[in-house]
């Protein structure tokens, strides 16, 4: 299939179901990212440490479907409210673009759907991964402004870009094609943080099954049993 013919498919179909075209190419898009990610993580890791290196996670990759085909909707609704509130040509049919009304739709974008997406992305990769509040908790305190600067950092110009160039009904699939090397990042972010969790989580486990023995011998000890 051509790129042209992939184009009008795409055309096609956004404009039959909008919210559901934009949910599986979001998905297919957030998905390939975590993919480059764990494939990364395959060939970045030193020979004598694959032991350690998990096989292909499948689940993982899932959940970065779900997150991805839940979020692109809402992204595309958001693309929208800022096409009509800064509008880039005041009247129809003029030429001219306002710098200002774009950089308007930038920094709106990245001070309002920025957070609020990557709360989104980290709350429900928690949930999905079955975390309580606590680790909820513990993983927006150690990752989350981390995560926001470095957004901060590299999707101000794609915006420009996107806003300025891309049609209404491809801004999303846009996001998301740049958007795979950002999965990549937050990919390697969030498993980095559940492997942590995971550790915590075992090295308490066993300190409270060795507090329970001593506790026991203890016990024992003061208690012994009389014959």
């Amino acid at each position: 299939m051509s790129s042209i013919t992939l184009a009008r498919f795409y055309q096609q179909s956004f404009e039959a179901y909008p919210h559901f075209t934009l949910a599986v190419a979001g998905g297919a898009l957030t998905a390939l990212g975590d993919a480059v990610a764990q494939f990364s993580q395959h060939l970045i890791t030193p020979p004598n440490d694959h032991k350690r290196v998990p096989h292909y996670d499948f689940p993982r990759t899932f959940r970065f479907f779900c997150f991805g085909a839940g979020i692109s909707p809402i992204m595309g609704r958001w693309n929208r409210y800022l096409e009509h509130k800064f509008p880039l040509r005041s009247q129809a049919g003029k030429s001219t673009v306002s710098f200002t009304a774009l950089s308007k739709r930038v920094v709106a974008d990245q001070l309002v759907m920025a957070p609020i997406g990557l709360s989104i992305f980290l709350s429900s990769m928690a949930v999905m991964e079955g975390r309580d509040a606590q680790h909820i908790r513990a993983r927006f305190n150690d990752i989350y402004f981390q995560a926001l600067l470095a957004n901060w950092k590299v999707w101000p110009t794609a915006q420009f870009i996107n806003f300025r160039f891309m049609p209404l009904p491809y801004r999303v699939p846009f996001q998301q094609m740049c958007g795979v090397f950002w999965t990549l990042y937050l990919s390697l972010l969030n498993s980095a943080e559940s492997e942590k969790q995971d550790v915590e989580d075992s090295l308490l486990h066993t300190l409270e099954q060795q507090t329970a023995v001593d506790t026991s011998d203890i016990g024992t000890k003061k208690n012994p049993v009389k014959r």
